[in-house]
C-alpha cells in the first residue's frame, strides 16, 4: 500500500492539472469502486468545478465547487491517470499509466472540459471513489480515527511523544505503523526513521526515552520530506508524477539493503528480520534493543 510520500506525489501532480476543470460526464463499471447514488452524481458531480486537491493520510480529496468532495483511496493497485494537453500518471506501475484508456483495469472515468479525462484504474478492485459533502469528510470513520499529519506545522515533538506513549507496551515500529497514532507512515519510512534515530524497531515504546523520541520525530520529518522531494519510493507498486519511478529508494539507508554495509559502520552489515509482522531492516551495531 502507498505511504504518505507516494500519495503526496499523486496529489502534487493532480493539483497542477485538475484545478479549474469542470467534470462533464462520469462513468464506472461497478458500484463497488464508485459507491454513490446517481442523484448525488447528477446534482453535485456533473457540472462541478474542481477547486482543490488535498490529501489526508493516504487518502486523496478532490474538492468541488458544489461543496462536495471526491474521496479516493488507491489501496494497493490503484492509479490516477490524467489525459489532456498534458499527461500525468501515478500509481501501480503497469502499462495503464501510458497505454490507451479506458482499459480492462479502468473502474471510473471522468470526462472533463477542454477534452481532458481522468481515469481511476485498479487491477485488484480494492480501491474506491466516494462522493461526499465536504463538511462530512472529517466525520467518516477513517478520518475520525487517523492520527495527525507528521509534516503539518502544528505537529510538534510534544504532540508526537504524547501520542506514541499511548502505545507504551508495543514495539516502537508497531506504534509508528498504527495510523491512529500518526498518519501515513508505512514500512519503508518506519525502518528509515528508526535507523536514523538509532532505535531498534522491536524496542518497546516504554523503553524509549523522550530524547530518543525527539530524535525520531526529526528523522521522520527528514525522511518524509526527502521522499516527497524524490517522488516517493519504487516499492514495486509505485511510480511518481508523469509515470516516472520515484528515486527515494536509491537514497535509502537500510531498507532493502540487507547484506550491505551500514552507512555509519562499513564493517557491519544490514540485517533483515520481522518486527510487527513486517520485514524490517536494521544495523546490529547502530540499533540494539534496550530494556530498562
Amino acid at each position: 500500500m502507498p505511504e504518505l510520500p507516494e500519495v503526496e506525489t499523486v496529489r502534487l501532480g493532480l493539483e497542477k492539472l485538475l484545478v479549474g476543470h469542470t467534470i462533464l460526464v462520469e462513468t464506472h463499471d461497478t458500484d463497488k469502486g464508485f459507491p454513490n447514488s446517481s442523484s448525488d452524481v447528477e446534482q453535485f458531480l456533473v457540472g462541478a468545478e474542481v477547486i482543490a486537491v488535498r490529501r489526508r493520510a493516504k487518502v486523496l480529496l478532490i474538492d468541488l465547487n458544489t461543496s462536495y468532495t471526491l474521496v479516493i483511496h488507491l489501496k494497493m493497485t490503484g492509479q490516477l491517470v490524467y489525459r489532456g494537453k498534458e499527461s500525468f500518471g501515478a500509481g501501480h506501475p503497469n502499462e495503464s499509466l501510458i497505454g490507451a484508456l479506458p482499459d480492462r483495469s479502468t473502474r471510473v472515468t471522468f470526462e472533463l472540459d477542454r477534452g481532458a479525462k481522468l481515469f481511476f484504474n485498479d487491477q485488484r478492485k480494492f480501491g474506491w471513489v466516494r462522493l461526499l459533502p465536504t463538511i462530512e469528510v472529517p466525520n467518516i470513520d477513517f478520518m475520525k480515527k487517523v492520527g495527525p499529519e507528521p509534516l503539518e506545522d502544528d505537529f510538534t515533538p510534544k504532540i508526537f511523544i504524547e501520542r506514541i506513549r499511548r502505545r507504551a507496551n508495543t514495539s516502537i515500529k508497531a506504534a509508528l505503523l498504527d495510523q491512529t497514532v500518526l498518519a501515513g507512515i508505512g514500512n519503508i519510512y518506519a525502518d528509515e526513521s528508526l535507523w536514523g534515530a538509532k532505535i531498534h524497531p522491536a524496542t518497546h515504546v516504554k523503553d524509549v526515552s523522550d530524547a530518543e523520541l525527539k530524535k525520531l520525530f526529526t528523522e521522520i520529518q527528514y525522511v518524509l520530506r526527502l521522499a516527497i522531494e524524490k517522488g516517493g519510493s519504487t516499492d514495486k507498486n509505485y511510480v511518481n508524477a508523469e509515470g516516472k519511478k520515484g528515486s527515494y529508494i536509491d537514497f535509502a539507508r537500510v531498507f532493502r539493503r540487507e547484506g550491505l554495509p551500514c552507512p555509519r559502520h562499513s564493517d557491519t552489515l544490514i540485517v533483515k528480520s520481522k518486527v510487527a509482522g513486517r520485514g524490517t531492516h536494521t544495523c546490529p551495531r547502530c540499533q540494539t534493543i534496550v530494556k530498562y
